[in-house]
């Protein structure tokens, strides 16, 4: 089938969504007892996404600006191009946040990093949409790790808007 018939199926389907892929790089600093305290780079590639733009656009359904999130990331001194899976949510109404969520496994054990994009306000997206503050976790301790700041560089934005596709 063409990609014009595809799209034309997933239209009366009402099946599709898109997807984009995005760098944030930055450094993170492990708290004590997990590695050298001084800034270290840190850098996750993600792609994601809705699945169903009808269901992402619905203001009262459960899946309201929720997307899949994939990718790989890198902390230095602990990996490096590691897989991961989770989710990012965009709260813009409701807590004025971006959160990416998502768990890896690394030197024999499972982590969780969380990520905000905080105060989101329409005046200063320049700053709020740039800028992730996070922390990594062990999934199975709850431990605090590190902590980070990551940021979304202007430099990568055209090849943010150009991976913009149909999914």
């Amino acid at each position: 089938m063409s990609r014009l018939g595809d799209f034309r199926q997933m239209l009366q389907e009402k099946r599709f969504g898109f997807v984009m892929d995005e760098v944030m790089s930055g450094e993170h600093r492990f708290e004590p007892g997990f590695g050298s305290p001084e800034p270290r780079p840190m850098e996750f590639r993600s792609t994601w996404g809705p699945k169903h733009i009808s269901e992402w656009a619905n203001p009262f359904g459960d899946k309201f600006m929720w997307q899949e999130l994939h990718g790989t990331v890198t902390i230095d001194g602990l990996c490096e191009n590691v897989p991961f899976d989770g989710t990012l949510e965009l709260k813009y109404f409701s807590e004025h946040i971006l959160r990416y969520s998502f768990t890896f496994e690394a030197k024999g054990k499972e982590y969780r990093y969380v990520g905000e994009k905080v105060n989101i306000q329409p005046w200063n997206l320049p700053v709020s949409h740039t800028t992730c503050y996070g922390v990594l976790t062990e999934v199975k301790t709850g431990k605090l790790v590190s902590k980070s700041v990551t940021h979304f560089r202007f430099a990568t934005a055209p090849a943010f808007i150009a991976s913009l596709r149909l999914a």
